[in-house]
């Protein structure tokens, strides 16, 4: 090692050597001279206006340059964009299928007023909260840290400011002029969704301004998002779907001509990034992604029929409103016509009128011992239930959604009818996993005991109550499908208002043959109420089995199995990029 530090050392020498020895270096001394000077008074007035303030570039910034914060800069060779340039009116639709689903609530009641039954969702979350501005400090973060959008900051923060004005003021004004309620019984302030409004308005912001600019990714990101804020609203019980296809709408309509007004106002001043050129027009090279929301119809009802209740009951037939259809797709094409992708897409379809299975409850209770003898004292069963305000029975929904997961794949087809409209259309097959629909109970009461002697001895006195209470919850109502193959097909029309941005309206339609199970088990508390009953019931199997048979399956669940093919037809609305 020393002696490999040694030839080195002798190398760097001799090298520094020679390279002395090819300059002609003077070996006289050097003489510093000093320069005359002149004292000299600058009238020129300096600048009023300091364009710019500079700053060190941050290590997120990538270069060593220095970063210019500035309020209205314009960068040389960026064409001004035209009003029509922003306008696409791909919002008007999805407001309008708004208001076509609205009346999917017309039957779809949360509480009874007449037995004050309360119903409540397991699912809760606040993340939609925050969701709800990713688009706007995503791109705010974006300008922060100096990655250059398509406007600069004067231009950037009246651009937000007035789509934000719009839509709040589109949004407040529908929303106080309709009054209409949200499904959770809270406020008279339902449609359109201002969560969902906000989640597009921002979304619509962060694609204009690096979505075209940059990469379509941030606006897979930021459309995406949104959806998933708006899909959020409906499960959490606070919208409608109707609610959220005019939020969306709203939002994306508000975004659009905010940013057409600021090219009237400001035309090619505070631009900084035109469009991101792409020689692949989505119509003559159609492989693509898309984020989409539609709204879901078909197979809109189950008839279990009468034998599933109790006698008293009707044939019980359920019926279902519009469903939330939100999907992630994609296709790789072999040449503009012909190409193989796949699609995976979650449908949730609420079910009407949860009162109609909660009216069962108080009936059930009365019809449980209709049989009895008329003579029977069943006084003792008036507090088998409290009946009081504050200990009435409560049922939680724990899904109130019947909610379909779908994997696809398949063909895709192209047909391009002009420079920016082309016709699609699609066969696939796949797997379609339910997961089920489920009302739970929470009872509480006094314990009541039997008397078996009194059967024997004809004794009215069966039943009485005892000082012990019980507090017992269970799965009062369940309904849920098996997991099948399924196939299905579509129609589009794709709308291409950039070289790879396009907006596309489709029609779905999917089949797959279904085995619904609904159990119905309202009994379950006797186990805990009335636990004599079941003892009785025992003792009796040796001494009359069809008695005691019959004994149990009043107290038993029931269960019922239906095939049915289940037909859904989902009309909506995507975002679409090329790759």
């Amino acid at each position: 090692m020393k002696r490999t530090f040694f030839v080195l050392l002798m190398m760097f020498a001799m090298g520094n050597v020679a390279k002395a020895a090819d300059l002609d270096i003077s070996l006289e001394p050097l003489k510093l001279q000093t320069p005359e000077m002149e004292m000299k008074l600058d009238c020129q007035a300096a600048p009023a206006y300091r364009p710019e303030l500079e700053l060190p570039m941050s290590p997120l910034m990538g270069s060593s340059e220095k970063y210019q914060l500035t309020w209205m800069r314009t960068n040389p060779g960026v064409k001004p964009y035209k009003v029509m340039d922003d306008l696409t009116f791909a919002g008007i639709p999805l407001f309008v299928a708004g208001i076509i689903a609205k009346s999917e609530k017309k039957s779809f009641r949360q509480n009874t007023s007449e037995n004050k039954h309360t119903l409540l969702t397991d699912f809760k979350t606040e993340i939609d909260n925050y969701t709800q501005f990713f688009g706007p400090v995503m791109a705010t973060g974006l300008k922060i840290a100096g990655v250059e959008g398509r406007s600069d900051w004067g231009r950037y923060l009246a651009s937000t400011a007035m789509s934000y004005g719009i839509m709040a003021l589109f949004v407040n004004s529908i929303k106080y002029t309709a009054k209409e309620m949200r499904p959770d019984g809270s406020t008279r302030n339902s449609w359109p969704s201002g969560h969902t409004a906000t989640a597009f308005v921002g979304a619509t912001i962060l694609h204009k301004e690096y979505g075209l600019t940059r990469s379509p990714w941030y606006s897979v990101a930021g459309y995406g998002v949104a959806t998933a804020t708006g899909v959020m609203r409906v499960l959490n019980n606070r919208h409608w779907v109707s609610d959220v296809l005019s939020g969306a709408g709203v939002g994306i309509m508000s975004g659009e001509l905010a940013y057409a007004l600021s090219d009237l106002i400001f035309k090619g001043k505070g631009l900084l990034r035109g469009d991101a050129v792409s020689e692949r027009s989505i119509i003559e090279h159609p492989s693509f992604f898309s984020i989409s929301m539609g709204l879901g119809l078909g197979s809109q009802s189950l008839d279990f029929g009468a034998e599933t209740m109790s006698d008293a009951h009707d044939n019980f037939n359920l019926k279902f409103g519009a469903s939330t259809a939100v999907s992630a797709e994609g296709a790789y094409f072999f040449n503009k016509y012909v190409g193989v992708g796949g699609r995976l897409r979650v449908n949730s379809t609420p079910i009407n009128g949860w009162d109609r299975v909660l009216n069962y409850a108080d009936q059930d209770v009365k019809e449980m011992f209709k049989d009895l003898d008329a003579d029977m004292d069943l006084r003792p069963l008036n507090n088998i239930v409290f009946r009081t305000a504050d200990k009435q029975p409560q049922f939680t929904i724990e899904s109130d959604h019947l909610t379909e997961f779908a994997a696809d794949l398949g063909v895709y087809f192209n047909l391009p009818l002009s420079k920016r409209f082309a016709m699609g259309a699609k066969l696939l097959a796949g797997r379609s996993i339910m997961q089920e629909l489920n009302l739970s109970a929470h009872y509480q009461g006094k314990v009541v005991d039997v008397n078996p002697m009194a059967i024997l001895d004809d004794d009215p006195n069966l039943f009485y109550e005892t000082d012990e209470t019980y507090d017992t919850k269970w799965d009062y109502f369940t309904l849920n499908a098996n997991n099948t193959f399924k196939w299905g097909t579509g129609i589009s029309l794709t709308y291409a208002y950039k070289e790879n941005y396009a907006w596309r309206l489709f029609v779905d339609y999917d089949m797959a043959r279904k085995t619904y199970t609904l159990e119905y088990n309202p009994t379950q508390f006797m186990h805990s109420a009335l636990p004599t009953y079941f003892d009785f019931a025992e003792m009796m199997q040796e001494i009359d089995p069809a008695f005691a048979a019959d004994m149990i399956s009043e107290m038993s669940p029931v269960t019922t199995h239906i095939k049915k093919n289940r037909h859904t037809f989902v009309i909506g609305g995507s975002l679409t990029i090329s790759f």
